[in-house]
């Protein structure tokens, strides 16, 4: 008589199999509805949390079947692979949070002036539900300057609308949108959008004098005013996303003109919760070596 030998089955390797495409597939539906659509980031935020909770769930029960295949030869090593290529997405953005959570300080908020950061022409606002923020303190202010020693300002060797149209333009190339700016004309226009001048050929506006006198004082608020007025301290506030996860932040750039140079700072804050895991200090930084190199040989000390 034949004797037939069953060849056990793990359970646990097929729950796996289950739970790791769950797993991939809620991160991303919860990273296309934040990127693209509605989707809070507090919600997004406790949405990976559950995809990474399920994950973290499903590798486990890989490993039980992975060890059930080796130890008495149970189906299932196909599902439990398929199980942790389907958790490498949640579990890599879980332990890329978790990594820089750790060691990165808890603040949400850097500025390349510390001592007198630049105050927002219009104080973000957003529904932060649980991932609430407290204000900035001194002591955020020390553990930047522990963290993030090279984040300082700029100082260049240039007039100021010189270097105000490198940070626009810069701006534009790092996806910032200037919502509101302040001793400077309108956020989106450059200076190839002021007023039109005569043509030289026009017989009227040539034999006009030059200089046309005006009897009593009158308050002056064309483009050219506006600069001279805000010459030493033009802002410009601004927001952007981050590329993949599309998180906000709000950004505000000041330019100073001191002597015959300008100095430029900039301040960069995440909209929700108190650990912003890096991204602010990394937006400022990007931005100034983009500034930097749109304005070679300017940088001074």
């Amino acid at each position: 008589m034949a004797i037939r030998y069953d060849r056990p089955v793990s359970s646990a390797a097929r729950i796996s199999r289950l739970l790791g495409a769950f797993s991939l597939v809620l991160a991303l539906a919860v990273l296309i509805a934040h990127r693209f659509g509605g989707l809070a980031t507090p919600y997004l935020v406790l949405l990976l949390f559950t995809a990474g909770g399920f994950a973290l769930l499903a590798a486990l029960l890989a490993a039980v079947g992975l060890r059930s295949l080796w130890m008495t030869g149970a189906e299932g090593g196909l599902a439990a692979l398929a199980a942790l290529i389907y958790t490498a997405f949640p579990l890599g953005i879980g332990a890329f949070a978790a990594e820089r959570y750790m060691t990165l300080p808890d603040i949400y908020d850097v500025s390349t002036d510390p001592i007198s950061a630049p105050d927002w022409l219009s104080t973000p606002k957003a529904d932060q539900i649980w991932l609430k923020r407290n204000l900035v303190t001194p002591e955020d202010r020390e553990k930047q300057i522990a963290a993030y020693p090279e984040l300082t300002g700029r100082r260049y060797e240039g007039a100021l609308d010189r270097v105000l149209e490198a940070v626009r333009k810069v701006a534009k190339q790092s996806g910032f949108t200037i919502v509101r700016s302040t001793g400077t004309t309108e956020p989106d226009r450059g200076p190839e959008d002021g007023p039109a001048q005569p043509a030289a050929g026009d017989d009227a506006v040539a034999d006009a004098p030059g200089i046309i006198p005006v009897p009593t004082p009158r308050p002056y608020d064309d483009d050219v005013a506006k600069l001279i007025r805000g010459a030493n301290g033009v802002m410009l506030q601004a927001t952007n996303r981050t590329l993949i996860l599309g998180l906000r932040f709000d950004i505000l750039i000041r330019l100073r003109e001191e002597a015959e140079t300008t100095f430029v700072d900039i301040r960069v804050a995440s909209r929700y919760g108190q650990h912003d895991l890096g991204f602010s200090a990394a937006i400022a930084g990007d931005y100034l070596k983009a500034l930097d190199a749109e304005l070679l040989g300017l940088a001074g000390g």
